[in-house]
């Protein structure tokens, strides 16, 4: 068998527009590279160079390193540690590979983001085999999506409410929870409303925490909030069904069960290409590091916009992403 040789080119995918990837083609197949480039600057996308904008790495959170410690671990052990468990998980890899594919991005995002958060936002990971054990406990569970009694679905029905509830918002789940989110940051968070007292914590901590402390979970440390904003997106693209909040079970198992997370880590990435390459301008499929800070941060289309705004020449990655950068070499040799 010839050995592969890596060419990267651009392509212009059906759903996200120009996204540029990096992949190992046989060789003599460049004939088909060069078919399907087009440049990213003929969509008015600037190529974001490789590597970090940072020459040392961003501050780390306090809660990072206090749950470090607290595991009697370092960055580095951790960090060596996913590293070595996912180069013996060939099964978890093939479907990352598989998964990437089908929402046409590098599979380098998808190690990132899982490097990342089980470096800095998550004890460990031991196996993926775990997480589908995970899922399995948490499917006898009765959990809810509610606040003070109050379903999140019924509390969105509220007058404050009213300007998410037009069809051009309603029709798309990132719009819809977008807005619902927007709405209870500016209306309601840490406010009193009708004689209640309600909480400073997010939408996504006040409505879709019902048992646990934590705010994301399994594989790719996903919220119940992300989970409801992509599952339009990954429907469009897999065999997975839409999911709604009124179905709990189902939103906590597509966080947990790999064969399900792995779907909206990518829908997660692939909306972050979209969003920089549409409003910033600026193809960051290239560059891990800014995808791994966006998948860490969160509000892509607002932070693109934000980019945008700034004047800034490329998008700077936080701690999290610097580390992806800088181990690029090694995260890479996981594929």
């Amino acid at each position: 068998m010839r050995k592969p040789v890596t060419f990267r080119y651009t392509f212009k995918a059906a759903l996200i527009g120009l996204t540029c990837l990096s992949i190992a083609v046989p060789a003599g197949s460049l004939s088909v590279s060069l078919a399907l480039s087009s440049t990213a600057e003929a969509a008015g996308a600037r190529v974001v160079p490789e590597g970090n904008r940072n020459k040392s790495q961003p501050a780390i959170p306090f809660s990072s390193a206090r749950r470090t410690k607290a595991a009697q671990s370092t960055y580095d052990q951790k960090f060596d540690k996913i590293i070595a468990v996912l180069k013996r998980d060939s099964s978890l890899i093939s479907k990352i590979k598989r998964v990437a594919g089908r929402y046409n991005i590098d599979p380098i995002h998808m190690i990132g983001a899982i490097i990342g958060e089980h470096t800095y936002n998550y004890d460990t990971l031991d196996s993926a085999q775990s997480y589908y054990i995970k899922a399995l406990n948490y499917a006898g569970i009765p959990l809810k999506f509610e606040y003070n009694g109050e379903n999140v679905e019924d509390f969105v029905q509220r007058p404050e409410f009213d300007r998410c509830q037009t069809k051009s918002i309603q029709q798309h789940s990132d719009r819809r929870w977008g807005c619902y989110e927007t709405v209870w940051e500016s209306k309601f968070r840490n406010k009193r409303v009708s004689g209640t007292r309600f909480p400073g914590t997010n939408f996504n901590e006040t409505f879709f925490q019902p048992l646990f402390s934590g705010q994301s979970f399994g594989l790719g440390q996903l919220s119940p909030l992300t989970v409801l904003k992509m599952t339009d997106r990954v429907a469009r693209q897999s065999r997975n069904r839409p999911l709604s909040a009124s179905d709990p079970k189902a939103v906590y198992k597509a966080t947990m069960d790999p064969d399900i997370s792995l779907e909206y880590m990518a829908a997660v990435i692939q909306d972050a290409i979209e969003a920089y390459k549409s409003v910033g301008k600026v193809d960051i499929s290239k560059n891990p590091g800014i995808t791994a800070t966006l998948y860490n941060l969160g509000d892509p289309w607002k932070r693109a916009t934000r980019f945008r705004r700034s004047g800034a020449t490329w998008p700077s990655e936080n701690y999290y992403g610097w580390l992806v950068n800088d181990r690029l070499e090694k995260i890479r040799s996981v594929l």
